[in-house]
């Protein structure tokens, strides 16, 4: 299974990519988390929990305030090269 999404509201200087990594690992995801330009916070991961840390987003960590999660119908920036872990990237 695969999730691609954004994730909107008080979610950059907050550590949500740390926070997301540290959750995408606990649930033995791969793929990537980075911050865009716009102030959204863009995640893509695979695994056979997501549905679990999509869940988790929706609260998010605990400075952070998610006003809303959007799905992503198509990568409008490029894509950073697939890994076997999950990890963060720079913002776009």
């Amino acid at each position: 299974m695969q999730i691609h999404i954004r994730i909107f509201g008080r979610v950059q200087g907050v550590g949500f990519r740390a926070w997301t990594v540290r959750q995408a690992l606990d649930l033995n995801l791969k793929g990537f988390v980075r911050n865009r330009r716009d102030g959204s916070v863009e995640i893509l991961a695979e695994g056979e929990q997501v549905s679990e840390l999509f869940l988790r987003c929706q609260r998010g960590p605990t400075f952070a305030r998610v006003d809303r999660v959007e799905p992503v119908a198509y990568p409008d920036a490029p894509m950073p090269e697939q890994n076997d872990t999950f990890v963060s990237c720079q913002t776009v």
